[in-house]
């Protein structure tokens, strides 16, 4: 009976050690190099008032850009977000606003490896300046805190596509739209002509998008002298930047 206790022992203990080493397999990874390294567990925290506080606009940029390099090499943050959409019910404090276009294809927090609670995200077609926009950014800076704002364009827009075409797109009864495309057309208008005006002129229309992105900042400063005062303090940065939807890459225009 002894005997038998002791044999049964064994192979508990046995089975108990392999175990122990199938666990660590699923919480350690090989490097490149060959090295055991740890698996980092999901993030579940959320950017605090302090943390907002004790950052600068300058710093706040480099992290956006490091966070766009995590995103162009595949090597997103892992995030725990039911954890982090708990903790954001107690309240936000978002380091910058990015207004962006509608596009789809441009997933702006994940652009910028960001998770709940990072960034305030405004979107509409073409990435124009209105009143509501604005003072949603006044909200943003003078308000939440966020020290940044960013106007980010991205290659093969289509609303700028259009307005570079000159679309009608009030005679198929899309009066708000044609309206939309009259926003942007000044930015056409303003880049210098180098080959044919038209959408098919691809160094031509990235070259819109820049100065589209760029005289929106422009427009937003003139339309609040909240946020113009903001940066003259040197409180807050208003910048353009221009997502590739290529290679992932966002270049900052300052």
């Amino acid at each position: 009976m002894k005997t038998s206790l002791k044999i049964l022992s064994i192979v508990l203990l046995s089975y108990g050690l392999i175990s122990c080493e199938g666990y660590k397999k699923e919480t350690t990874t090989m490097s490149q190099e060959g090295t055991k390294t740890s698996i980092e567990k999901p993030i579940q925290s959320i950017l605090t008032a302090e943390e907002q506080a004790g950052m600068t606009p300058d710093e706040i940029i480099g992290r956006l850009k490091k966070g766009n390099e995590n995103f162009v090499n595949n090597n997103l943050t892992q995030r725990d977000h039911s954890a982090q959409r708990r903790k954001a019910t107690i309240g936000q404090y978002p380091k910058a606003i990015v207004l962006s276009c509608v596009d789809s294809r441009v997933p702006v927090e994940d652009v910028f490896d960001l998770g709940i609670g990072d960034i305030f995200v405004a979107r509409v077609a073409g990435n124009i300046e209105n009143r509501d926009i604005v003072g949603s950014m006044e909200f943003a800076s003078a308000v939440a805190g966020s020290k940044v704002i960013i106007v980010m364009g991205h290659t093969a827009c289509g609303a700028i596509m259009h307005a570079i075409d000159n679309t009608d797109a009030a005679s198929m009864n899309m009066n708000a739209l044609n309206d939309l495309l009259n926003e942007i057309k000044p930015s056409v208008e303003l880049t210098e002509t180098n080959g044919e005006v038209s959408s098919k002129n691809v160094a031509f229309t990235n070259s819109v998008i820049n100065n589209n992105a760029i005289k929106t900042v422009d427009d937003i400063r003139k339309m609040s002298p909240v946020m113009a005062s903001l940066e003259e303090e040197g409180k807050i940065k208003i910048i353009a930047a221009v997502y590739d939807m290529e290679t992932g890459k966002v270049k900052f225009i300052e």
